[in-house]
């Protein structure tokens, strides 16, 4: 399928934005002006931003724990983002939520999950909802190849084949489920072939590869929206970093990441606009760099925002 201007330029900005938001969240861990945790999926940009980008304005997603890429995929605003990661009263979720659950559900954004696997039953939940009130949008739901062990994936793909619900389950498998190898806890080469017990479409996918998502998620959501049932899609990729900011990433060795770092989705993409001479090289780079500027003027929003109001503390608490 070949991809307009306008969208390979919204893939390679997207791309590079998910990157440098990252890199300045790992920058601020560093220093220590944020406490407490984050999952970075640098290296993961091309499933995280691009399945999004095959979406249709209307339609849903739910994310990850590791949902950074995801959020700026969809197209909630970075400034928002920054200040929600930073605790501020003007972030996404008042500051109270932090870098694991991001969410904008009045946009259709269910929202990123600490809970492994806790997307998955309330994206059917979302997907009924669609099917039930016949909007013809979908609900594209991401996880990560632990989370595909967990009771809550079976059921739900149960469930959605069983009810014929407008879905994509979108798996991300960066082959390690927090420090443990994908071989040690399945005995399968392919997640997506679980969708077989389920009598549902089930691929897999190189998830490095911006092209080859863009056209299969978009293909996936075609055949979700026309009624005909859930889609698996398996994204095989891969995390420059540790699980979280605290993982010393005993379990792996730099040849492994080194290897990686030569399919970076990034750089193939920009390979890509590059041979089939899309754009420029100043093009590129000006892209890039005002990608840069946006998350600088994101941090810059996110500290001019203020502190939430300790008599805000009971605020948003239904639990």
């Amino acid at each position: 399928m070949e991809l307009s201007e306008e969208i390979l330029l919204r893939m390679y900005y997207k791309m590079n934005q998910a990157r440098f938001f990252e890199e300045k969240v790992d920058y601020l861990f560093s220093k220590g002006l944020v406490h407490g945790t984050a999952h970075l999926s640098i290296g993961q940009e091309a499933s995280g931003v691009i399945s999004c980008l095959a979406l249709e304005k209307g339609d849903l997603v739910s994310m990850t724990h590791r949902g950074h890429a995801q959020a700026i995929g969809f197209g909630l605003d970075v400034n928002l983002m920054m200040a929600e990661f930073m605790g501020r009263a003007r972030g996404y979720c008042k500051g109270k939520g932090g870098s694991m659950h991001i969410a904008d559900v009045q946009n259709g954004n269910i929202g990123a999950n600490g809970v492994v696997g806790g997307g998955f039953n309330l994206s059917c939940g979302a997907a009924l909802t669609q099917k039930y009130k016949k909007t013809g949008k979908v609900v594209l739901c991401f996880a990560g190849d632990g989370a595909t062990n967990q009771g809550s994936f079976h059921e739900s793909l149960n469930l959605a084949a069983v009810w014929n619900l407008p879905i994509v389950f979108l798996i991300e498998n960066n082959l390690y489920g927090m420090s443990s190898p994908i071989s040690k806890n399945m005995n399968i080469e392919n997640i997506s072939e679980r969708s077989g017990s389920y009598d549902i479409p089930g691929l897999t996918i190189d998830g490095n590869d911006p092209i080859e998502v863009y056209n299969t998620v978009l293909k996936a959501l075609r055949y979700a929206r026309a009624g005909r049932g859930p889609v698996l899609v398996e994204a095989k990729t891969y995390r420059y970093n540790g699980h979280s900011k605290g993982d010393a990433q005993v379990y792996r060795n730099e040849e492994e990441i080194a290897e990686w770092r030569e399919k970076d989705p990034i750089l193939r993409l920009k390979k890509y606009l590059q041979e089939n001479r899309v754009f420029t090289d100043k093009q590129i780079q000006t892209m890039a760099n005002e990608a840069h500027k946006s998350i600088e003027t994101a941090l810059k929003f996110a500290m001019e925002s203020p502190e939430p109001e300790i008599t805000s503390v009971l605020e948003d608490v239904y639990a």
